[in-house]
């Protein structure tokens, strides 16, 4: 159980309660850190899949979304290792309905070095976490998947890993293993012009569709950042079964999906 104590403006971890909503399956909390309480907000609403970006700061993995904000109280530990370890203590997932959470990490720093590091971390962790071997996904509690200065190479070069690598639209048809990538992610201005005013135009729904089966095809799943917060906009990643639907409106979102409109 857990509880947290905000110390300076810092965040500690200490044994009490902590709310996990009805899960989510399509719910990602984009840059989750930023919210008023990183990784409980988004589990209070029922997100299944996070975000958290990290600097490599003297050994250490920090959580921020500019170099200039970094904290070396908010390591990746605290924030989200450390909780979901707790949380997931003698099981395997931090959900009632259970099914694994997603923990994206995306590296703001070089990609080995800082792989270097986060490899000793999650071994810490290994109790609690998805294993990818070269054909198969060992499914626990947590799950993590790899963006931004990605280590592909270290990755690809390694039998069993604790991490998995976010791909882009690019990497579709490559013949990458499941295991090496199970997820891809990719700018949504960098396909659609819409924003979510008007009707979404033909071509680019049709676009969508074909990207969502082509990842589907190949047994993976899909994402988009810079997505508008927009009702409009869920609803056209909802229905072109986009798998992970990406929010800062963490509670807007929930709310969409379990009304259904």
């Amino acid at each position: 159980m857990l509880q947290i104590l905000l110390l300076f403006g810092s965040v500690l971890w200490v044994s009490a309660a902590v709310i996990v909503g009805p899960a989510l399956p399509n719910a990602h909390a984009h840059n989750d850190y930023e919210h008023t309480r990183p990784l409980l907000d988004a589990l209070a609403n029922g997100f299944t899949s996070v975000e958290a970006d990290i600097y490599l700061v003297e050994d250490r993995l920090l959580v921020a979304h500019n170099k200039e904000d970094v904290d070396a109280t908010k390591t990746l530990e605290r924030l989200y290792l450390d909780p979901l370890k707790e949380l997931a203590a003698g099981k395997k997932s931090v959900f009632k309905e259970g099914g694994t959470l997603t923990l994206l990490i995306d590296f703001k720093t070089e990609a080995d070095s800082t792989y270097g590091v986060l490899k000793q971390v999650l071994s810490k962790y290994a109790e609690a976490l998805t294993t990818f071997e070269e054909k198969k996904i060992n499914t626990n509690a947590v799950t993590i998947i790899l963006s931004g200065n990605r280590p592909r190479e270290k990755l690809l070069s390694e039998g069993k890993r604790f991490a998995a690598f976010d791909g882009r639209v690019t990497d579709l048809g490559q013949g990458h293993p499941v295991s090496f990538m199970p997820l891809v992610s990719d700018n949504w201005s960098s396909h659609f012009t819409w924003k979510g005013e008007g009707y979404f135009p033909a071509t680019e729904k049709t676009k969508l569709k074909t990207l969502v089966e082509r990842a589907h095809s190949e047994n993976r799943r899909i994402r988009f950042w810079a997505t508008p917060d927009k009702k409009d906009v869920w609803r056209e990643l909802r229905d072109a079964g986009v798998d992970l639907i990406n929010t800062d409106d963490l509670a807007g979102l929930a709310g969409f999906l379990r009304n259904g409109n």
